[in-house]
């Protein structure tokens, strides 16, 4: 049982008993502990990107943070940023050309890299919209530019795994992948119609799950994991598409309660810190986690609300088909 369960029974909304992101750094003993460790967080303009630094900085080790907008992620990690190590790359994540510029300037200064957060990430974008490789913007953007940066840094990642700290790569998931697993393989896209803007943060969430599953598969015993998660209802930037009626439908679906479920950013960053440095993860990965802790099983009642597994959280046959497609997408080679 997770050291916070007992936090999580009844929650008071944000700022409450939950750990924050640096509680659980500082519960797991790893301040100043990392600093030979290599560690790439994207997204770090806002919300729980900046939080993940906040509190991952107090392990001492160097950074590669990538943003769209380096002036936004500058004012944004004001008190935060060490320029001695810690360095901002541009990295818009709508253009895999962009990923590979980013990913290139990163491995020009360094050949081991100890953890990737792949933290960035868009959520109900109203209309269909394309980024400028014409993917879906969800599945572009949380899913592809993520893969891709993934494949282009796994040397570095599998060449920084040593017996005493294995290499981690924490994917931000969702609960929202409740509600719809990915697609067929010619309809990523929605090339045949159909656009729906939760099905699609779904799928893309959905994608974060299976990749960090399919990781541990493919290079667990390289010493190189993988880990996903929900961070829990957070009011941070992704929300900027939120429209007042999907608020209502959410207070309407889950009643007031739901307001107490709400995480500060600080204690919305916990998981995915606890996943990217937390001893319980030494050595293996392959898990879906939630409020500091692996999720539970759940039902398939595509409840977005919910910090339980679904039916389709864990699928062999339907990772192993999203990779291979993604390699395809992104034009690599299967290496297996």
């Amino acid at each position: 049982m997770s050291r916070y369960a007992e936090a999580h029974v009844s929650p008071e909304g944000p700022g409450d008993a939950r750990p924050t992101a640096l509680q659980v750094v500082q519960d797991e003993g790893m301040t100043d502990k990392l600093k030979n460790k290599v560690i790439v967080v994207t997204g770090v303009s806002s919300g729980l990107g900046v939080e993940t630094v906040r509190a991952l900085s107090t392990t001492g080790a160097p950074f590669y943070l990538t943003a769209r907008d380096l002036t936004k992620a500058k004012n944004a990690l004001d008190g935060i940023f060490e320029p001695s190590r810690m360095k901002l790359v541009e990295m818009d994540q709508t253009s895999l050309k962009s990923v590979r510029a980013a990913a290139k300037i990163i491995l020009a200064d360094t050949d081991k890299i100890s953890i990737l957060i792949n933290n960035a990430g868009v959520m109900a974008i109203p209309d269909l919209q394309l980024t400028q490789d014409g993917h879906e913007m969800q599945f572009g953007v949380n899913h592809l530019s993520h893969f891709l940066f993934f494949q282009l840094l796994k040397p570095a990642l599998l060449a920084g795994s040593t017996p005493e700290f294995a290499s981690r790569v924490v994917n931000v998931s969702s609960s929202s992948h409740r509600m719809h697993g990915i697609l067929a393989s010619d309809n990523y896209d929605f090339q045949k119609g159909g656009y729906d803007k939760w099905v699609s943060y779904a799928q893309s969430k959905t994608a974060n799950v299976y990749m960090a599953n399919q990781i541990e598969r493919l290079y667990g015993a390289r010493g190189l994991h993988g880990l996903s998660l929900h961070p829990g209802g957070i009011t941070t930037g992704l929300m900027r598409y939120f429209t007042e009626e999907d608020t209502k439908g959410m207070m309407a679906s889950y009643g007031p309660e739901i307001l107490k479920v709400m995480k500060s950013p600080e204690q919305g960053a916990a998981t995915q810190v606890w996943a990217a440095i937390g001893r319980e993860w030494e050595g293996k990965g392959g898990k879906y986690l939630a409020n500091v802790a692996v999720a539970e099983t759940g039902p398939d009642d595509g409840n977005m609300m919910s910090s339980t597994t679904a039916g389709h959280t864990y699928n062999a046959e339907e990772e192993a088909r999203l990779w291979k497609d993604s390699l395809r997408i992104v034009e690599l080679e299967d290496e297996e």
